[in-house]
């Protein structure tokens, strides 16, 4: 661990380079504002060569002032320390000082490659290469890789998870750091993998599985950035927790242009956070959801009009349920999408209303054309349309799951009785707290069930057309930057993406791969995760042909790591006995750090079980400098924090066993261990929660 002086001397050291860098650049945007200033003074000439160099002058100045404004946020991400002495920082573009000293290199630079090649294997001349995480002008976060530790001067500070290599590679003996190039040779390995076809990363607890995710997307855009910025690359968690944990460490690698989600984020407009009981999941996330909701989607909208009645020129037309249910069969024959064929449903009711005209002889009826025009503008045929066959969203279907009869008639044959029940019960609870994270998955099942709605295009809007019919003044770069910008712009519901990261892969449902599946048809994919650590109590095969399916006949390239370095090993061996319950004869990997504390076991009266979790949670955050997870049963969350709400600390942080997954704290005080175990996948969210910690770990179990 990085000590405190050290860290806050180091991120001092930076805060002063960026002082100096943003100095400059205030300057360097004056400079181009007085050089397009005086660019439009040359008009005052008169003559059609000064008209010439002030375009020419005030297109390059403002240009310039342009790249300098927009490269303004996190301007310094990086630093190299090199075998030769020098030391580069990298950033978003090349800033000199007023000597032509280079202050900032530009990420696109050969001299910057080395920030995103270099590895222990192959170091390229950098001892130290350290990310830089700023907010505004201010540096918040920094981290260290020690890649050439036999070169490294012994006063070198080496900060964060680095740190713990470093300490490693500076053991004495040479175990330890073959031990170290072994975890670096792993990680590598798989962060260079081809970027067509499928990396699949495995590996337990402690490994760096996250870590080789996003340096692998930071690795992909550099050395492919036409290709993978072109069509995006989506990063895909378990949690809006983890989101939230990771979204700093691709701005820290130079890369903003991944676009990041939780599995409850995925569908446009929805951010869920709540999870469903493992029994409940576990049938929202079954591939015989999808038959359940084929059905409902073919089904009449609740409380329609079940009969149609015109009277026209004295003559009643009424078309009755089965009339109408048959009208409603034949249209969504064939696949056909529902919100996409509106328009043939309500072609088929104005044909069937004229059949029936012909059929009573209404007196001096026109020809169908004149007829069809005559109904659809009457306010009540048009009133009759929106009821029956109204426009859906897949909300408006995922709610009719909760009509108990509806929800029994769609699974007959499909789920069991029991499922059924479990399902009922979900749905019929779930109007107060929302949607759950499986619930997404369905969601986005139902959209490509349903359909879009059939809409005309809307002509794209001109950027410098102003009110009026005036257009603004522009220049060419100015409406090639917009063209640009333009074909950047991604819809909402953005599907074409080029490469997908699945982190926690483990957890996906059956239902959730076919949603991750649709974003990643045009994909290379990275999956990462430990099969130890599920906690989907589902079928298995159907899984595996689920993820298959979403992942296509693409090759796969399949990595192992094998060595945990973050867990010490005294809190590993704790993880490892819990997990062996179910799986004795697992390959689990090697914990190689020592802390010389054993974890603390607390049993406490189940009156006292707050307080024993406040004085634990006070103690952590006094022992370890980092940050400190409490760690609750998922019905428990908000009552353990409320008991934490005094504790006002923003290293505290309170999770559920499975918000937990892919994070990771100093220390961590876990509730009611017993409880979490009693569940389905019990055993295994426990072993997930064991392993959080990297240097405390506290469990309070209470008595009955």
């Amino acid at each position: 661990m990085t000590d405190h002086t050290t860290l806050e001397r180091e991120i001092a050291a930076e805060q002063r380079h960026l002082d100096r860098v943003y100095a400059r650049l205030a300057e360097l945007r004056r400079s181009a504002a007085q050089a397009e200033k005086e660019g439009y003074r040359l008009a005052r000439v008169g003559n059609f060569g000064a008209l010439v160099e002030r375009d020419a002058m005030v297109f390059h100045a403002a240009q310039r002032r342009y790249v300098l404004d927009a490269e303004h946020e996190g301007l310094v991400f990086g630093r190299l320390d090199l075998r030769t002495g020098q030391v580069l920082h990298v950033g978003r573009l090349g800033v000199r000082g007023e000597q032509a000293e280079t202050l900032v290199v530009d990420w696109r630079a050969p001299a910057a490659a080395a920030f995103y090649q270099a590895t222990p294997a192959e170091p390229l001349g950098v001892v130290r290469r350290r990310t830089i995480q700023s907010s505004g002008e201010k540096v918040t976060r920094i981290e260290d890789d020690l890649l050439d530790p036999e070169a490294a001067p012994a006063e070198m500070a080496v900060v964060g998870d680095g740190a713990l290599l470093a300490t490693l590679s500076r053991a004495t003996g040479r175990g330890m750091r073959d031990i170290v190039a072994t975890i670096q040779r792993e990680q590598d390995e798989a962060i260079r993998s081809p970027g067509s076809g499928v990396t699949i990363v495995s590996g337990g607890p402690g490994t760096g599985k996250t870590a080789v995710a996003l340096h692998r997307a930071a690795y992909l855009l550099y050395s492919d950035r036409a290709r993978y910025a072109g069509g995006g690359i989506l990063v895909l968690g378990p949690s809006s927790v983890f989101v939230e944990y990771i979204a700093s460490v691709l701005p820290s690698l130079g890369e903003e242009t991944a676009t990041l989600h939780s599995l409850g984020s995925l569908f446009p407009g929805v951010s869920a956070t709540r999870t469903d009981p493992p029994e409940v999941a576990a049938v929202k996330g079954s591939l015989r959801m999808r038959r359940v909701l084929e059905r409902a989607v073919r089904d009449a909208v609740p409380d329609g009009p079940d009969e149609l009645r015109l009277l026209y020129r004295g003559q009643l037309l009424r078309l009755e349920r089965r009339e109408l249910d048959g009208i409603r069969d034949r249209t969504l024959s064939r696949g056909a999408r529902r919100n996409e064929v509106r328009r043939a449903a309500f072609d088929a009711v104005l044909a069937a209303l004229y059949a029936q005209a012909r059929r009573l002889a209404v007196p001096r009826l026109p020809e169908q054309p004149a007829f069809e025009d005559e109904i659809i503008e009457r306010p009540d045929f048009r009133e009759f349309l929106k009821a029956w066959w109204p426009r859906l969203h897949p909300r408006h279907v995922l709610d009719w799951l909760a009509r108990p009869a509806r929800l029994r008639r769609y699974a007959a044959g499909v789920l069991s009785r029991a499922e059924t029940t479990l399902l009922s019960g979900a749905y019929r609870t779930a109007g107060s707290p929302g949607l759950t994270v499986a619930d997404v998955a369905l969601l986005d099942e139902l959209d490509a069930l349903l359909g879009q709605p059939v809409r005309p295009k809307r002509p794209r809007r001109d950027p410098f057309q102003l009110t009026g019919g005036v257009r603004e003044l522009s220049t060419f770069a100015d409406r090639q930057r917009a063209a640009r910008a333009a074909a950047r712009e991604r819809p909402e519901d953005y599907r074409d993406y080029a490469h997908v990261v699945v982190d926690e892969a483990q957890d996906v449902s059956p239902m959730q791969w076919r949603m991750v599946g649709r974003r990643g048809r045009l994909a290379s994919w990275t999956v990462v995760g430990d099969p130890a650590q599920t906690a989907w109590t589902g079928d298995p095969q159907e899984l595996d042909r689920a993820r298959d399916q979403a992942l296509g006949r693409r090759r796969r390239h399949r990595f192992n790591l094998t060595t945990n370095y973050r867990n010490s090993a005294e809190i590993f061996a704790v993880a490892a006995e819990e997990i062996r319950r179910v799986h004795p004869d697992l390959e689990l990997p090697v914990a190689v750090r020592s802390t010389g504390v054993e974890p603390v076991a607390l049993t406490v009266p189940a009156a006292e079980l707050a307080a024993a979790t406040v004085r634990a949670a006070q103690a952590l955050l006094g022992e370890v400098e980092g940050t400190v997870g409490v760690i609750t049963p998922v019905p428990r969350r908000d009552e353990v924090a409320g008991w934490l709400e005094g504790t006002a600390n923003s290293r505290l942080q309170v999770v559920t066993s499975l918000q937990a997954k892919g994070m990771e704290y100093d220390g961590v005080v876990l509730v009611h261990p017993g409880e979490i175990r009693a569940e389905p996948s019990g055993v295994r969210t426990l072993y997930v929660a064991l392993s959080r910690a990297t240097q405390r770990l506290t469990t309070i179990e209470p008595t009955p």
